[in-house]
């Protein structure tokens, strides 16, 4: 046998260094630049190589040694487990049910384990990671085979494991006890958080290292090297659909830019601050974990929501609105919402009535901490401010300045919290919007109310604009109820299949993970 260190040259120069792949012809030529003499090795021969190596280091596993092989026997490409350097889904759901099987003993489980484990630095190669992967399938075949005496072709049930269409169907018998989410939010971030899994286990995941000292706002046409880093990273997340290195702020980067924004929440522009490089430089291992608190929260979402076919839902962290009608999202809106020593509650509701030209009855809270000061300094303050005094309360009266607008959309409830129109517009410019007392300002209001409006056919376009001449208030109530769901994701998968992550505004995350630092990175 040929000594252990002339197999690794040969495998070093050979098609077996991504894989134990075979190859169609019956030799392969190694030239040794030594002497420049040519050696012709039989490819069998170094497969034979490759299976005692690994049979004799992993001693524990030669029972399996001939069940193993014949996996490999007729295949193509050589790697069952692995797509390009990432275990695919097969892989994970074999470890998965391996794991989840009961008295299954598991042949080198630490390095197994290994595999899957973000954190650990493992050392395996993705022969022997694949070969340990193929092991544990036989194993677990064994283990789940009505006769262990009968000989049983595991080659053969395997190309039935190996099929997408039953993959749905081995994931959900991995476990009896786990329960179904109603949200479909629940198993897209699942998929999104194998991704990252898959990324994080590439080691190319880097922290971007901006050349500007101090950091400068870039630009499109800029020159840079953080350019270049930002490219990689945006090349990385799926934005950029080639990584060229160029670090020339080019039309190809601007495009996956203006991507990378609009799905996190920020401002849709091509600069690149400060504040997007700190986010970029988030650890992955920190986006992991928003991923499984936000798969959590998805199990507390109502069933209710899922089975409705019409619903409003606002998440706070993305300052975001969608009203959805027939399972389609109909609109979406930006809003604002409260300041964190106001926050808007988290809870469901029904909005049972559309409200035009609204009066706004000022909470006596703001009352006596903001306005009762500013009454006495001034006699004419509340006339001025188009305001009144009625039975005890103060209220503004119908207007395009009323702090509500000219809509609002009312959902009992103990807070009294409502969603409504605003006449500051410009807020809605900023990244962080947390402005209100509690309540929801929603940009597109007037498009929300003439959307909800639309089965009801006395409610035309030139009513709802009458409606909303800031004359009279006009209060009218839906025969059925919108349910509102009032959520907190900090993490959500868009309509196109697209990962967003938004700040943590209330420090709800941290709450539930409290050892976790804010999802916040240096540049540096």
């Amino acid at each position: 046998m040929r000594t252990f260190y002339s197999f690794t040259l040969i495998l070093s120069l050979s098609f077996f260094v991504s894989s134990f792949n075979r190859v169609e012809s019956n030799d392969f030529r190694y030239k040794n630049k030594s002497n420049e003499t040519t050696v012709n090795i039989n490819s069998d021969d170094v497969d034979s190589e490759i299976k005692n190596d690994f049979f004799k280091r992993y001693s524990d596993l030669k029972k399996y040694k001939s069940d193993v092989m014949s996996l490999y026997k007729n295949r193509t490409v050589g790697s069952i487990w692995y797509d390009e350097e990432d275990i695919n889904e097969f892989g994970t759901v074999l470890y998965e049910k391996a794991k989840g099987t009961n008295d299954l003993i598991i042949p080198y489980q630490k390095e197994i384990d290994q595999l899957f484990d973000a954190s650990s630095d493992t050392k395996l190669s993705k022969t022997d990671a694949d070969m340990l992967l193929s092991s544990l399938y036989i194993v677990y075949a064994k283990k789940n085979t009505e006769d262990a005496k009968k000989k049983v072709s595991y080659d053969a049930m395997l190309k039935d494991f190996l099929n997408y269409s039953t993959i749905e169907e081995l994931t959900a018998k991995s476990s009896t006890e786990e329960a179904v989410v109603s949200f479909d939010q629940y198993y897209k971030l699942e998929t999104v958080l194998k991704q990252y899994k898959r990324l994080d286990r590439s080691k190319k995941w880097k922290p971007i290292v901006p050349e500007e000292t101090p950091y400068k706002d870039l630009r499109p046409d800029a020159v840079s090297s953080t350019i270049a880093q930002v490219r990689t990273r945006l090349y990385l997340l799926g934005d950029l659909k080639n990584d060229s290195k160029s670090n020339v702020y080019d039309r190809e980067l601007m495009d996956a830019v203006m991507k990378y924004k609009v799905r996190n929440g920020f401002k849709p522009n091509y600069i690149l601050s400060e504040e997007h490089i700190k986010e970029m430089n988030v650890p992955i291992a920190d986006k992991m974990e928003t991923l499984r608190l936000n798969m959590e929260r998805c199990r507390e979402i109502s069933a209710q929501m899922a089975g409705s076919d019409e619903y409003v839902l606002v998440n706070v962290p993305s300052y975001e609105m969608k009203y959805v009608k027939n399972g389609k999202v109909v609109l979406t809106s930006p809003v604002f919402v409260g300041a964190p020593l106001t926050k808007t509650t988290i809870f469901n509701g029904e909005i049972d009535r559309i409200v035009f030209s609204p009066y706004w009855t000022v909470p006596q809270s703001i009352v006596n901490n903001e306005l009762k000061l500013k009454m006495a300094a001034d006699k004419n303050y509340l006339a001025d401010h188009n305001m009144e005094m009625v039975n005890g309360m103060v209220r503004q009266k119908p207007g395009p300045d009323n702090s509500l607008g000219l809509v609002k959309f009312m959902f009992p409830n103990a807070d009294d919290i409502y969603m409504h129109d605003t006449p500051s517009k410009t807020l809605f410019d900023f990244e962080k919007r947390t402005f209100s007392h509690g309540c929801i300002n929603v940009k597109l209001a007037k498009e929300l109310a003439v959307a909800m409006l639309k089965d009801y056919p006395e409610w035309n376009q030139q009513k709802i604009d009458k409606a909303m001449d800031g004359k009279a208030e006009n209060s009218f109530k839906l025969s059925k109820k919108v349910p509102i769901f009032i959520t907190y994701f900090t993490s959500l998968v868009n309509e196109n299949g697209e990962i967003g992550f938004f700040q943590d505004v209330y420090e709800r995350d941290l709450q539930l993970n409290p050892e976790a630092a804010p999802a916040t990175a240096d540049v540096n």
